[in-house]
């Protein structure tokens, strides 16, 4: 692990976006200059992380001189952001990871990537995924599963997992991915970045591939809290109210009131020790910054898990029935493997399951009486061995990110310490839906008291290039 000495000049390839525009605005950088650097960071590094389905260099470059050439606006100006490889971007192909899809280019972006442009943002290229952001790591698709820069021989999490790689890496300060059961939340927790999970629909969805409808959301990754909040705010659904999520971010949490889901990871899904230690020194930060942090009881970790998957599974099946049917083989093992379960539940199996996640959010909001946030595990246990096919099965589920997409309330993962093999940690935050200022708010009071978001890992060295010109 490396971290920049205090007062030292950082490379501008660990800037973060909020950095950047101040670089920008200081007349210290230019964007042209910051894209070289992430080129030539990512050429360096790139052959052993696979967060790219597709580089678009060029495009970035041209952009880059564009930007320059005018005066700066947008509240992006400059600033490269990946793409889940399921998410539209003009002119390039939105291939889901799947031979399905590979010559799939898209005609227009997607609404959230349109926002992107609009504030300035620079596409930097599409991201690798799970196969149709569903299964797991997986080697016989048509790209390399993306690795994880902690650890290259160990997977990043998923399915946005070129996303938390990439940032994790040092390739762009800010990436879109897409979470169902926690696949933005997934990967920021396996490779020490932060991923959002906003309340359900404050993101369009509109092209974007889904997964599962109800279930789908769009959310924003980033190395620290602020620029998090910075991103959900440009591409937040123009029909909602305002998130206020960057704003918030200052408030610091002093008499705020936060509920510690304790027993999904003490009881029901145990997680090791290092990780149940780390969850307990994330509670007395916040109580040391002036939060009532206190243990409350939501429904058993499982019940969320259970009707989050049969939904998940009959809805991914509602996609994808015609090409298993006609074209089985083009799909990875993995990934068929993952689907097909879909065929086999009934109508009343999905209603029965519905009818539960009506009463599981009623109970959800009742145990959030008087509270303001939830704190709690968002994996168990650290990333396994990217090959190891058996324990990748075994450990992916070992979570506490469904409930929050069964209910469609924000959730935010972050990093909050290191386990004894020198894998980031997670904690997890969630609040009432719409009220994901807040979830920010908590997020960033905790990263300012702690040191984990300014983690760099060991495979992938600050110095390794020059800065550019500054």
């Amino acid at each position: 692990m490396a971290a920049g000495p205090p007062g030292c000049l950082m490379q501008t390839t660990w800037l973060g976006a909020i950095d950047l525009m101040e670089a920008y605005a200081a007349g210290t950088l230019s964007p042209v200059a910051l894209v070289q650097d992430l080129l030539d960071h990512i050429a360096a590094h790139e052959p052993r992380i696979h967060a790219f389905t597709r580089l678009d260099a060029e495009a970035a470059l041209e952009t880059a001189r564009r930007l320059a050439a005018g005066p700066q606006h947008g509240r992006l100006y400059g600033v490269p952001v990946g793409i889940k490889d399921i998410i539209d971007v003009a002119g390039l192909p939105t291939t889901c990871h799947s031979r399905i899809l590979l010559d799939n280019v898209a005609g227009e972006d997607a609404e959230c990537v349109a926002r992107l442009r609009a504030e300035g943002a620079i596409i930097l290229g599409k991201l690798s995924t799970h196969e149709f952001a569903i299964g797991g790591p997986a080697f016989d698709l048509p790209f390399p599963p993306a690795r994880n820069p902690w650890n290259p021989a160990r997977h990043p999490g998923g399915s946005s997992s070129g996303a938390g790689a990439g940032l994790a890496a040092g390739f762009f300060p800010l990436a879109l991915g897409t979470d169902t059961g926690g696949s933005v939340r997934n990967p920021a927790t396996a490779c020490g970045v932060v991923g959002l999970k906003p309340s359900y629909d404050l993101v369009s969805r509109r092209g974007v591939f889904p997964l599962a409808w109800s279930l789908d959301h769009v959310g924003p990754m980033a190395r620290n809290v602020a620029d998090a909040a910075l991103l959900l705010d440009v591409i937040q659904h123009p029909a909602q109210p305002p998130a206020g999520a960057f704003a918030a971010c200052a408030l610091g949490v002093a008499g705020l009131r936060i509920g510690y889901v304790r027993h999904f990871h003490a009881a029901d899904v145990p997680a090791r020790p290092d990780v149940a230690d780390a969850l307990d020194a994330a509670a007395e930060v916040l109580r040391g910054l002036g939060a009532d942090v206190r243990e409350i009881a939501l429904p058993p970790l499982g019940a969320y898990a259970a009707v989050n998957r049969i939904i998940m599974n009959a809805e991914a099946w509602s996609v994808h029935q015609a090409w298993l049917r006609e074209r089985p083989e083009q799909y990875g093992e993995l990934g068929r493997q993952r689907l097909l379960p879909g065929a086999f539940l009934s109508a009343g199996d999905l209603l029965a399951a519905m009818r539960r996640r009506g009463a599981l959010i009623e109970a959800t909001a009742a145990a959030m009486h008087g509270l303001d946030a939830l704190m709690c595990a968002s994996s168990m246990e650290p990333p396994c061995a990217i090959d190891d096919a058996a324990e990748v099965s075994r450990s992916y589920p070992r979570h506490a990110r469904a409930p929050f997409n069964l209910t469609g309330q924000p959730a935010v993962a972050l990093p909050c310490g290191l386990t004894e093999d020198r894998m980031p940690i997670g904690v997890q935050f969630a609040g009432r839906c719409h009220d994901d200022a807040t979830v920010l708010r908590v997020a960033a009071a905790f990263e300012r008291a702690t040191p984990w978001h300014r983690m760099i890992p060991d495979a992938i060295p600050q110095d390794a290039l020059p800065h550019a010109a500054l």
